[in-house]
């Protein structure tokens, strides 16, 4: 007779028992893997596969090399400062992942003073400080690179100090509700560069401006192609594209449209306007469409010139009521 104590598992034929308890061992280490795998981080370095909880541990862990920190979808109230090296910092995927609200050093979500950086795909947003310069990126010093990314609700979206050996390019991005004149710190606008060796704008969109200029640069060259100036939703902002200190280079291909809630309305493009540290002889201005939105009865000027120098200014499609260029 059976013991009352025998289990329905030794009732069972030897190789019955053996086939189950090996399907148990193989069950059991893949439940427990998938129960203990841990959440991915969200700033991983690329090259070396480590993953950080803050953008700053990331930066840190590449210090003066050459690195890519890769970015997960979220919004990330984080920032971090760039001391050295050579960064890229990119969005796993275009577009979903933000770095919002919280400036470092009181300046921005990214303060870049390292040898070079690129961002790919970010989203900057809601960095104010209380200067009013708080920019999505601060470039101190050395090249940058921007491409696919959205700056949108600060007060800059881009400012750069003096670094007249490096360059700025910004490609397929968006500068969104940004600008303002309302702080001790002057105006703030969605591009300002200072006194860089170059800035590259193309195939990007300016729109929804809230004060200062669209773009302001102090570069000896500077580069606009391809890109749109939509100031219909404006309000408060003055010119679309400043070039105080005059300079070299093209405005080409571009888009234009004037809205009515100006604080300057007199000119969308204005060289030399506070002294001409660089010639701007042959600066082209050629290819684009400017017009003022519906409704608007004003006459403002295309090109206001402040240098006296030689502007290469050729055909360009303006609208009504909008003058080819003077000088002032």
């Amino acid at each position: 007779m059976a013991s009352p104590f025998t289990t329905p598992a030794e009732r069972l034929p030897f190789w019955s028992v053996a086939l189950v308890a090996c399907f148990a061992l193989a069950i059991i280490p893949l439940a427990a893997l998938l129960a203990q795998e841990p959440a991915r981080a969200p700033f991983v370095v690329v090259e070396s596969g480590r993953g950080y909880g803050t953008l700053q541990e990331a930066v840190n862990a590449i210090g003066d090399a050459q690195g890519t920190i890769e970015i997960a979808a979220g919004n990330w109230r984080d920032c971090a400062v760039q001391q050295g090296g050579v960064i890229t910092y990119r969005a796993a995927a275009a577009g979903t992942a933000l770095l919002g609200g919280k400036p470092c050093e009181g300046k921005a979500a990214l303060v870049l003073r390292g040898r070079g950086a690129r961002v790919e795909g970010l989203v900057f947003a809601d960095i104010a400080v209380s200067d009013g310069n708080g920019a999505g990126i601060r470039l101190e010093r050395g090249p940058l690179d921007v491409s696919q990314s959205w700056f949108r609700d600060s007060q800059q979206g881009i400012l750069t100090h003096d670094d007249t050996a490096s360059a700025l390019t910004v490609d397929k991005s968006t500068f969104t509700r940004l600008g303002t004149c309302e702080n001790s710190a002057g105006c703030a606008h969605s591009i300002y560069a200072g006194d860089y060796g170059s800035v590259t704008v193309t195939r990007s969109r300016f729109e929804q401006g809230r004060g200062g200029h669209y773009f302001k640069s102090r570069a000896a060259r500077n580069v606009v192609i391809d890109s749109s100036f939509d100031d219909s939703n404006g309000r408060g902002t003055n010119y679309m594209i400043d070039l105080p200190n005059g300079g070299s280079g093209m405005i080409r291909g571009n888009w234009f449209v004037q809205g009515a809630d100006k604080e300057n309305w007199s000119a969308l493009i204005a060289v030399g306007a506070e002294g001409a540290r660089y010639s701007s002889d042959g600066l082209v201005i050629e290819g684009n469409d400017a017009r003022l939105a519906p409704g608007l009865d004003r006459t403002p000027t295309f090109v206001a010139d402040w240098t006296g120098d030689r502007l290469a200014i050729g055909e360009n499609r303006l609208g009504p009521g909008i003058k080819r260029s003077d000088r002032r």
